[in-house]
Formats: structure tokens, sequence, C-alpha cells
């Protein structure tokens, strides 16, 4: 029997349900029209050919835009799904050929799924049962009854499913259960407290230094400055909520700032605008992404804010935090008294084998070796390749540890803890992964950029934009699935409104724009509790998932609404000059 506080998740999830089966049986999908816009060029075998995620792809038949049935006009009439998913058109208004698809989403209700999920995460505090809740409304909605194969195994047949089992339950498990098994991490910690950590403040301010050197952002920058502080910040008596609030709001923020990553290459492929000279080549809208760098301002305060709580500086922390310092100081607890750890106990104990002396460089060595091969590897294939780090770190930590006398089946023991310690975090991953992937099915950010449709003044642009993609962001758990989204249709439009609205400086507006569109996706990512850097934050810190964003997100909507307030007069001051 379900426990009283259990029956309004119970009673709210049923209700969804309905609601899901009604939209399913009652709701037609609307039909939009996406343009995709892509620098085309012939190749040296002269076909004409265009760049997708870092591969040369074809260009088939090309027709006019207007005999397109993927055209809104012919959508509107034909009210169906279209027989072609997408197709190249010409545009005779710009002579420029684009990839023209038919997306659909069921207006406000393309939400729902994530929104579920996240109502759930808050009302029951269990983010795998969430998921899978938000999971079912979405199949449900697309008529996709048998979701085990339908939805799961589609899902998990994705490279992406591949890579978190590989990185994140194989590698990095692998990883945390050597450092276990040999008291690397405890000796590591050991020998920082005696020599540098002198307490908390110490503690923190280390993890902050180390957030801003690992700038590559995302999952890896997480993982390592995760797994590294933690033996540290625990010994010193940091709350697991500091710790992962430090280690989320210095990973994708910091990476936006110091942009020498992947990031500028990924996000140009979005920003081409037909006609607009100084978006025109990929080195163009790379010099584009760092000349906007100084508007990117959730980024900076986000940075700043976490190095004020690392200074004990708690006054636009957020009640939350400060709860969990005064906790601390007065019980000694790490973790709030509900608090569920995502982190299994197999990674929060050390298991030595008799005998067996840990080093602490045998934490900082593997650490080393996965720091150069990220580093190296970026520089000669353009992106840190995180599976060769991860794996040559977990290569070194076996190989040291069995050079200094510890047996295959010691070894294997200790790998094996590591890898039940993150399965349940590695399952929460591949639900966020397909929750993600059904609501852009859905076409819920579609949705919500379709509404932007009217004439909208050009001071508050900037704003609608930052809300835009901090709600596309927050419900599906991706940042960079959001500039996915949002860029090829929000700067399309910034263009478009500076030069009906006559203003001043437009190329200064698009900065500003492109600013908020990068920002309030990183904000929205930080802050959803279905992101990845969102859970491995919380499991590399130990820290409850729930208890982590709603300490998180008072002090990142600070920074958020200082920044709108930053974009709204930078955009009244430098771009209102227009020609009356």
């Amino acid at each position: 029997m379900f426990q009283y506080t259990q029956r309004p998740s119970l009673l709210f999830f049923i209700g969804c349900l309905i609601c899901a089966v009604y939209i399913n049986l009652n709701v037609a999908p609307q039909w939009v029209e996406t343009q995709h816009q892509y620098q085309t060029y012939e190749n040296t075998q002269g076909v004409l050919v265009y760049k997708s995620a870092g591969e040369e792809k074809p260009i088939g038949q090309i027709i006019h835009y207007e005999d397109s049935q993927l055209n809104q006009v012919a959508l509107n009439k034909n009210a169906k799904k279209p027989a072609l998913s997408e197709q190249w058109v010409m545009q005779q208004s710009t002579n420029k050929v684009v990839l023209l698809k038919a997306d659909f989403h069921f207006g406000l209700w393309s939400l729902l799924p994530a929104f579920v999920a996240v109502a759930l995460c808050l009302m029951t505090r269990e983010p795998l049962v969430s998921l899978l809740g938000g999971i079912v409304i979405g199949a449900i909605m697309l008529g996709r009854f048998d979701i085990t194969h339908q939805i799961f195994i589609p899902s998990l047949a994705t490279s992406s499913a591949a890579s978190i089992l590989i990185l994140y339950l194989w590698l990095l498990g692998g990883l945390m259960g050597m450092w276990a098994k040999t008291g690397a991490a405890q000796a590591f910690a050991d020998y920082m407290t005696l020599h540098y950590v002198k307490g908390p403040r110490s503690a923190k301010v280390i993890t902050w230094m180390l957030g801003i050197i690992f700038f590559q952002g995302g999952t890896m920058s997480t993982v390592l400055v995760g797994t590294t502080v933690k033996p540290i910040a625990d010994k010193a008596g940091v709350s697991h909520e500091e710790l992962s609030y430090i280690v989320d709001s210095t990973a994708s923020p910091i990476a936006s700032i110091i942009a020498f990553n992947a990031w500028p290459a990924y996000i140009q492929a979005f920003l081409f605008i037909p006609g607009v000279a100084f978006l025109a080549t990929e080195q163009d809208r790379i010099s584009f992404f760092f000349a906007s760098i100084p508007f990117s301002f959730y980024a900076m305060l986000a940075v700043l804010g976490t190095l004020l709580l690392s200074l004990n500086v708690t006054t636009f922390s957020g009640r939350p935090l400060k709860n969990a310092i005064v906790r601390v100081n007065n019980t000694g607890q790490l973790d709030g008294p509900n608090a569920s750890p995502i982190s299994a106990k197999e990674l929060q104990q050390n298991h030595v084998p008799a005998g067996y002396q840990g080093h602490m460089l045998e934490f900082v060595v593997p650490l080393l070796s996965l720091i150069i091969i990220a580093v190296i590897s970026y520089f000669t294939h353009g992106s840190p390749q995180i599976h060769w780090a991860f794996s040559g770190a977990l290569a070194t930590s076996i190989l040291m540890a069995m050079a200094k006398g510890m047996s295959l089946k010691q070894v294997l023991d200790g790998f094996g803890n590591g890898l039940k310690g993150v399965v349940v975090a590695s399952v929460i991953l591949m639900f966020a992964l397909t929750i993600g992937i059904l609501s852009k099915q859905l076409g819920g950010g579609i949705y919500l950029v379709d509404t932007l449709g009217s004439q909208i003044p050009f001071w508050c642009l900037p704003i609608i934009l930052q809300l835009m993609t901090m709600v596309i962001a927050f419900s599906t758990g991706t940042s960079w699935g959001t500039y996915a989204i949002a860029f090829p249709l929000a700067l399309p439009l910034a263009w478009a409104i500076a030069q009906t609205q006559g203003l001043a400086n437009p190329e200064l507006f698009m900065m500003i724009c492109f600013a908020t569109v990068l920002n309030g996706s990183v904000y929205g990512d930080q802050c959803s509790p279905i992101s990845d850097t969102t859970i491995l934050s919380a499991m590399t810190t130990g820290c409850d998932l729930m208890d982590h964003v709603k300490s998180q997100i008072i002090p990142a909507t600070y920074a958020a609404t200082l920044a709108a307030l930053l974009w709204t007069a930078c955009v009244c001051f430098f771009t209102a000059g227009k020609a009356y």
C-alpha cells in the first residue's frame, strides 16, 4: 500500500497518463517547416556537398522552394504527415540552397513528458522512477505502446547510449573502483589536507580553481573535477550541496568563456544566415563566437557566484546552501537528513587489501594521464577524445596497482565494485537521454520557438530568447541539443528585427542575442534534474540529486536575472541609435 506522501505523486502521474492517452487519440500534430542552412560547396570530385557533424555528405536533387511539399503553405494544406522527411530546395529570394524538413509538435502538450519527469523528481526525490514516468507519458503520446521495443531498444542502440555505458559505467566506474581499492583517493586527500587544505574554504577554492583549469566543459570537466576533489572536500568538511554546486557551475559556464574547446566548432555550424557577411564562412562564425564572449554575462556571474561561495561569501547563495553550511558546522553531516546520494556506498568506502599501502601517486598519475591524453587528442583531432583519456587512466591505475603487488583477482574485485557504484547513475543517464530524444521528437523546442513568430520589439528579444532557451534546455536536459534547435531560428529572427527596426549596430545586437541563447541554454542545462551534467555533478560529489538541483537553482537564477538586466541595458544603450 502506498504511503500517504506517495499518493499525490501517484494521482499526478495517473492524471498525466490520462492526458497522454487523450493527446494520442484526439490531438492532431501541427506540422511546421524548419530550414537548416549549411555551407555548401563542390568537393574535389565536383559533387555538391555539405558538412554535418564533421562528415561530408552529398546533396541530392534540388527543387524550387515554392514547389516543395515541405514548405509551410503545403504543410498547412495537407495537415497530414508528408511523404518526405527532408528535401533540398533553392530559395529564389536569396539564391541559397537550404535543407527543408517537416517537424511537428502538439502545442503546449509537447512539453508534458519533461514536465512530468521534473515534477515527479521534485515530488518523490526518485530520479529513476521520475524519468521512467516521463518516458511512459511521451511514448503513449506518440502511440508507441511497446515501450521496450519502440522506445528503449532504439534509444540504447544509439552511439550516445553506448558512450554512456562505456564511459560512465565501465571506465569511470572502474577508475573510481580502483581508487577505492588501492586507497589512492584517500591517500591523495590525506596529502592535500596535510600540505594545502586547511579547512572548508581552502578545499572549496581548490575545487573552483580546478573547475577553471578543466575548461573543456560538459561531462568531462564535471567528472574530472568531481572525482578529484571529493575525497579532499569530504575530509575538510564541505557539504555535498556546496561541492556539487561549485563543480556544476564551473563546468559549462567556464567552457563558454574560455572557449578553446569543441564549443565554437560545434556551434558555428548553426550560425549561417544568407546575406550576412560577418557569418559567411566557418572562420567568420568562429570569430563571431569569440567576439561575443564579453556578453556572456550569465556564465561570468555563475563562475563569480561559485568563487564567492568558495570564499564563504554567502549573500547570493540562497537558503538551501546556507542551511547546508550550518548543518555541516553543527553536526558534521555532509548530506541532508533525507538525502539519497546516487553514488553508491561501494565508492564511498575503501577496500584496500591487507598489506597493500596506497600512495597519492596512484591517484595523481592516472589523473595526469587522463588530462594529457585529452589535451593531446584535442589538438590532434579538434576535440578531446574522452574515451581514450579515461581508458588510459584506468589502464594506468590497474598497471600501477599490479606492479605494487595487487593480484588480478583483487583488481577485478575493485573494478567490479566500481561498476556497482555507478550502475544506478548510468541508468539514470540513459533514461535522461531517452526522455531528451522523446522531447525532441514531440517538438517541444520547435513549439517554443514557433511561438515567437509575431513582431517583437528589439529591446525585449534578448530576454525572450534567454527565457525560451532556459525552458528548452531545462525540459530536455541538454544545452547542445538546445543550440541545434534555437540558433538556426533565433539568429535569423534577430537579424530580421535588426534590419526591419533599423538598429544602428546590428552586428552588436546579434552578438548579444547570440550570448542570450548560449547562456540561457547553459542555465537550463545546469538546473535541469534530467541533465547529464547535473546528474554527474551529484554522482561524483556524492550529493543527493534533488538537493543539488534545489540548492543550485537559487544562485543560478540570481545570476540569470542580473544577466537579463545587463543584456537589456546593452541593447538599449548600444544598439538603439537607429535612424529615426
